[in-house]
This record gives structure tokens, sequence and C-alpha cells, in this order.
């Protein structure tokens, strides 16, 4: 009797959270309109100030979840016009609860639950520690390590998430042994994965620029745009001069010298209590690259199968019509479970052991999940109040201006859309129609292929600046570094190359309406994006903190 109390009692809670969940969606829809018809501060600059107030407060305290909240109660503030009740409400019902349980955001909190659990599987069976031991023998300098972790970063070109934290789970052990900071790896990290699947023609990313044009030429529009993406080419420039030169300028420095001298976390490491004991000499580089293969393996599959594959789709229309948080959330569940079989099979441990790691693998990343859940309710605020159509109406009202100008004016606009509301994937939904719209490309004119590109670009540069984006949280999680440190240490270099493209767009636009090839603009950015690393970077042992 009592045990069947005990049953009911979990069985109770998870139907109505179930029921919750199924209704929410509903609910945050009829928010979002009566917020709409309701609030003083829709479609007005307020709309922005929730997302700049959290943003402000992370940089200053160096505390990112209590910003975030601060920031989503000031937009819930304002949404409700101060109305005490209705301000609770937003909050939570219309922001946490309803992030939590949108379809799409649930995808990627279970993939993120089963990559940490493989992880943790593969930290258990000693195939990272291996793998480290192997890197020590074949990779023997600082610039080696790095450099690898650019390759691999390159290499899954897929999705941004799912190489955020394979490739963090993949090098954390070389970078370690090598005393590179956490700050360092979280920025090759983040720099091989908005900027190389924002121009790869098969990726989560070109899927959905695809998806914005209307007239199903979207692939096409996206390889013609990728010789103009100057902040995502400039960005792997720039990476690899840091790199090759052993290089670094701004708060870097500090990071990689105290790595240098034995702490690669400049202070607490924000994961300490998932590091896993593994005996000496245990597990073979098989026992990481196995599963990493069959878990990108199944991803792929995963995407393809959401876009139609096996229905009759060619390749290109699977991956344009893919859902990433479906496909990755099933590619990683037959990742997890072939893991846990191969381990088993080996005798790595017992399957009672393998099954430890899956809870092992949640704690690991509740951090990440937790400002996750904040960002989204964040960006559910800044929704509600119109920030999307504030930023439209600006660009709707300036796209007929001076075409010379208006390419380093929509990177620009784009990447303060981008940064304040911690998406890419909103920002160039938005962008893009109106610039087509204005200057169709189908007409052959150049300039209309050049704004397209500053869009993404100017979406790419505002997500790596934002504290609360997806892949700079996801960046964090997968090089396991205090996310406010990751933030602070690679906020120069983004600005760097954000200045430099902003001067690329300049000239492609002058170029473009001059009827001049405008692509000439791209070896003179990356020439000036040399000049300029080499003339801030400084060598972490000359250089002063």
């Amino acid at each position: 009797m009592q045990s069947a109390r005990k049953r009911f009692g979990l069985i109770l809670p998870a139907g109505l959270l179930t029921a919750l969940f199924l209704a929410m969606p509903v609910w945050a829809e009829d928010a979002a309109e009566e917020i709409a018809s309701s609030s003083h501060y829709y479609n007005t600059f307020w709309a922005l100030v929730p997302s700049f107030v959290a943003i402000i407060l992370a940089l200053i305290t160096k505390e990112v979840y209590s910003s975030l909240f601060i920031g989503i109660t000031v937009g819930a503030v304002l949404a409700a016009n101060g109305n005490f009740e209705k301000t609770l409400n937003n909050i939570f019902t219309n922001g946490i609860v309803a992030s939590v349980s949108d379809p799409y955001n649930v995808g990627i909190l279970v993939f993120l639950v089963m990559l940490g659990s493989i992880v943790c599987l593969m930290n258990k069976a000693g195939g990272s520690a291996a793998f480290g031991r192997w890197a020590d023998v074949h990779i023997k300098t600082r610039r080696g390590a790095q450099l690898a972790t650019i390759l691999l970063g390159i290499l899954i070109f897929i999705d941004d998430y799912f190489n955020c934290l394979t490739v963090g789970s993949v090098m954390r052990p070389v970078t370690d042994r090598h005393k590179i900071s956490r700050a360092k790896l979280a920025y090759l990290i983040d720099a091989t994965a908005a900027p190389i699947c924002i121009i790869a023609p098969i990726s989560s990313w070109a899927a959905a620029v695809s998806g914005f044009v209307s007239d199903g030429s979207g692939l096409a529009l996206f390889i013609r745009t990728i010789p103009y993406n100057f902040y995502a080419l400039l960005t792997i420039v720039m990476m690899l001069t840091l790199t090759i030169k052993n290089v670094d300028y701004g708060p870097m420095i500090k990071f990689e010298k105290n790595a240098k001298a034995g702490d690669i976390f400049s202070g607490a490491n924000p994961y300490a209590n998932q590091e896993d004991n593994v005996p000496e000499g245990k597990g073979k580089v098989i026992d990481l690259v196995l599963p990493i293969i069959v878990l990108v393996t199944c991803c792929i599959i995963g995407m393809i199968y959401t876009g139609g594959f096996f229905g009759g789709a060619n390749f290109i229309e699977a991956f344009s019509n893919s859902d990433a948080s479906v496909g990755l959330m099933l590619g990683s569940a037959f990742g997890l479970l072939f893991s846990i079989i191969y381990y088993v099979a080996r005798k790595s441990f017992s399957f009672k052991e393998a099954m430890s790691c899956v809870p092992e693998g949640f704690k690991a990343m509740v951090p990440a999940i937790l400002i996750l859940v904040f960002a989204w309710s964040l960006k559910n605020m800044t929704s509600f109040l119109g920030a999307d159509v504030y930023v439209a109406g600006v660009i709707e009202g300036s796209a007929k201006g001076l075409q010379m100008f208006l390419p380093a004016v929509i990177f620009l606009i784009g990447c303060v859309l981008s940064f304040a509301t911690g998406t890419s994937w909103g920002t160039f939904g938005i962008l893009i129609p109106i610039v087509l719209e204005a200057f169709p490309w189908s007409q052959g004119n150049p300039i209309s292929i050049v704004c397209v590109s500053a869009c993404m670009a100017g979406a790419v540069c505002g997500d790596h600046c934002s504290p609360i984006s997806d892949t700079t949280i996801m960046s964090s999680a997968g090089a396991q570094c205090e996310h406010v440190n990751h933030v602070s240490t690679q906020l120069p270099y983004a600005l760097t190359c954000a200045g430099v493209s902003a001067v690329g767009y300049l000239l492609a636009g002058i170029l473009a309406v001059n009827k001049l090839p405008a692509v000439v603009a791209l070896p003179f950015a990356v020439l000036l994006m040399i000049i300029v690393a080499m003339a801030l970077g400084r060598k972490t042992e000359e250089a002063t903190v």
C-alpha cells in the first residue's frame, strides 16, 4: 500500500507537469498578443533595455545568474506596465516556465543531458585520459594543441551546439596538459562554432538561412554570400594569426599567464565536482574516438531524418528542412545507447556504473542549462516587448538611403540586435526578408548579396559578444570555463573583428554600387585583419597585466 502511494505520489506530479508543458505554448502565445496590445513600451527602444541591463550587470558583477534574472525582471515590469501581479506572471509563467516547456528548447536540453552523460561515460572508461596520453606523444607544443582544437572545430561543422560540446569534451585533456587556459579554449571553441556553421552549406545554420528566402532559392543565395561573410572569415583568420604567432591581447593575457603558472581557471572551477578520478593507464584512445564517431553519425542521420530524407527528399533538401533540436536529440539518444553497450561489452565498468553516469551527466550540464533557461526567458521578454518589430522599423526606414553605406549599417544593426537578444537566427530572420524586399537578389543586384551577408555576419558577431547567447553559453560549458571569464576575454577579439568587418562592408558597398567586383573587399579585409592582430598581439611572457 505504501509503495502504491509512493508511485501515485510520483505519477500525479508528473502528470500535472506534462499537462502544464502541453498547455504552456498556447498560454505563451496568448500572453504575447496581450502584452503587445497593452504594454506602453511595446515597439520602442525600451524593448532592448532588459537585455542591456542583464549584459551590463554580468560584465560588472561577474555573476551571470542574478544578472540574467534581473534583466528578466526589468522586462517583466515593462511588459506589465508596473503591475505587480502581472510582473510575477510574466517572470515565471510567460518567462521561465514557457521557455522550459517550448518543444524546441526541451529538445536542446535533452541533447545537453545526453551529451553530458556520454562525456561522463568516456571519462569513466578512461577514453579522455587515453586521448590525453596519446596527445602528449603527438602534440608537442601549446601551438599544436590550439591548432588541433581549431582543426577539430572546423571538421564538426554540422551544428554549433554539437560543435561546442564535442570539441570541448575531446580537447580539454589536451589543452590542460599544455597549460592552455580554459578561457582560451572557450574562445577557440566559440570561434569555430557559429563562424564555421554560417559558412558551411551543409549545416543547421544554412538550413535556417535558406528557410527565410521564400522563392526556394535560399541555399543558392547562402552559397553566394560565403565570400562576403566577413566576420566569420575574419574570425578564423584572426584566430589562426594569434595561434601561429603565439600572441594574445586584452584580458586573455592574464588568463594565459595564470595557466602557464599552473592555474588554468584563473580562480575557481565551476565544474570541479564533475571531475572523474580515472586509474592511471585505464582506457584506450578508441574509447573516446569510436563513441564520438558514432555520435556524429547518429546526429547527422537524426537531422536528415527530421528533414524527410527517408521519405524521398535528397540530402540537401533534408538538411534545409531539418529540425536541429529533434535531430540532435535523437542522435544523442542513439549515441548514448551505443556508448553504454560498448563500454559494458568491453568491461570498462558494470551496467550499474554505466547507468550512474546518466544523472552525473545531468549534473555536469546544470550550469549551462540554468543559464540557457534564463537566457531564453529574457528573450521571451524582449519578444513580448516587440524588440524585433522596433528594429525592423528602423531598418525599413533607412533601407532606401545611401546604398554604399547600407552593408556596413546593416552589419552594425545586426550586431546590436543579436547582442541585445542573444539570438543569431532570430536576427537574420528579421533582417534578411527586409533586405530582400528592398533589393531582390533575383534581379542581379550585387548590393543584395552583400547586404544579406552583412545580416548574417552581424548576427554572428552579436552572438559572439553577447553573454546571453546560446552558443556563447555552450562554449563556456564545452570548455568548462566560468561563463563571465569567457565573455570578458572573447569580447576584445570579437570587437576587433567587428571593426575590420565594418570597414570591409563599407568598401564592398562602394564597389557594389559602382558595378565593380565587391569580392575585392575580402582580401583587403583579410590583410587588414592580420595587420591589426599582429599589431595588438603580445607574447604572454612579454606582456604586462
